[in-house]
């Protein structure tokens, strides 16, 4: 269990390269299952997340070598069980469903687990694969998925769901005929999964958009990639800048991938410069406030929520943020409470009074994405705070204390 110790109100300055996505190469990962052979992944970030992700596909027979940001994945032999524990410790791991359930015609996945930040029911997913010709059974905790060999299916989903179009979109690579996804989830991390699966002989065309049309093949081979950068971690360090006072830029970063945060730290009064592969940032002398809904890409991302409203309470005057895609995203809130910050909050929506002279604190990071909120309003808060329960940071942000080192943070790990 490790800790941090912060001390803040130092304005961070300097440069930062932002490592590959986490949400694109877990599924890169995945996909790998499809195929035959020996794949290299190339800008895999070195996180927790990933690190279980390994252990899932070792467990299906999958050999694992990662070193470097470089992994080699070998699955020749591959079977169709999951490891109970590492399933329920990551969401993602539900994703080993369509291709195992293509590739063997049968897979058994005990119910995910990830982050407790709202419902995330998979009936998307199951009742995709049903369509497809699958039957599922629940036995407990366990779903048992069978399909001899699915066919092809024109499928509507009641919401765009990224996991259940990535979750679809590979289990219809091999299936019979032809699958239309619509309604389907638009982010750019589903772009790279296409282009992944169509290096290994796959027919998809359409991701990025919300109609996604494959034409299934009877096998697939294998292919090298190279991961996109991640345009959350991007986000949250450009947020670190501006909620310090500070300048800087971030380094191989997409910047059409973070536009509306862009667009919104512009209206705020934060001087941006877009370059081809950089952004680069300057923090105003008053911080303007805000009013934001979350939504699906190309929205605000809701994984941004948390560290905006870390933000918002440097801001001159009332922000307001609306969460409509998770129902249970604002448990940090009560942790900002403890370093002075003015929030109200309901299951949907919080109000934000600007500004505060945040203080230190002990706190708790009960998730990924709102610990690292704790991490930005400690950063700008008077005095010593201690963030327990960092392994949720480590899921997502590669050695994040020793990035914000070298940006002038003063943050320190200890572990216990």
């Amino acid at each position: 269990m490790g800790k941090f110790l912060v001390e803040g109100q130092r304005s961070l300055s300097g440069r930062v390269s932002i490592n590959g996505a986490k949400n694109s190469a877990l599924k890169l990962m995945v996909a790998s299952l499809l195929g035959q052979g020996t794949f290299v992944l190339e800008n895999v970030p070195k996180i927790t997340d990933v690190d279980t992700m390994a252990g899932v596909l070792r467990a299906l027979g999958v050999g694992v070598e990662f070193d470097s940001g470089r992994m080699q994945l070998d699955v020749s032999t591959i079977q169709g069980h999951t490891p109970e524990e590492l399933v329920k410790s990551m969401r993602a791991s539900v994703q080993v469903m369509g291709p195992l359930l293509a590739r063997l015609g049968r897979v058994e996945v005990a119910r995910p687990g990830g982050c407790n930040i709202g419902n995330r029911p998979l009936d998307i997913h199951l009742a995709g694969f049903e369509q497809m010709g699958a039957t599922i059974e629940v036995k407990g905790d366990l779903f048992v998925a069978r399909a001899p060999r699915l066919h092809g299916a024109d499928i509507t989903f009641r919401y765009p769901s990224v996991g259940a179009t990535e979750n679809i979109m590979m289990a219809a690579t091999m299936a019979k005929g032809e699958t239309v996804i619509r309604n389907a989830a638009r982010e750019p991390e589903i772009l790279d999964i296409q282009e992944f699966l169509n290096g290994m002989g796959a027919k998809i065309q359409g991701a990025g958009t919300s109609v996604i049309t494959i034409q299934g093949v009877r096998e697939l081979g294998s292919t090298n990639f190279q991961v996109i950068p991640d345009r959350i971690e991007a986000g949250t360090y450009l947020l670190a800048f501006l909620i310090t006072g500070g300048s800087g830029s971030v380094e191989n970063v997409i910047p059409k991938h973070i536009g509306p945060l862009l667009h919104l730290v512009s209206k705020m009064g934060a001087q941006v410069e877009i370059g081809e592969r950089e952004v680069s940032i300057v923090s105003p002398a008053r911080l303007k406030p805000f009013q934001i809904s979350t939504a699906p890409y190309p929205g605000f991302p809701t994984d941004l929520q948390p560290q905006m409203v870390a933000v918002a309470t440097q801001a001159q005057g009332e922000s307001g943020l609306e969460e409509v895609v998770f129902d249970r995203r604002f448990g940090y809130t009560e942790e900002l409470r403890k370093l002075g910050a003015r929030i109200k909050s309901n299951s949907h929506a919080v109000v934000i009074e600007g500004p505060t002279n945040l203080h230190g604190a002990k706190l708790l990071a009960g998730d990924l994405r709102g610990g690292a909120a704790l991490v930005l309003a400690t950063l700008a808060a008077g005095g010593q705070s201690t963030i327990s329960g960092v392994e949720h940071i480590d899921r997502g942000y590669e050695a994040m204390e020793q990035r914000l080192q070298g940006l002038g943070g003063k943050i320190v790990r200890f572990e216990e």
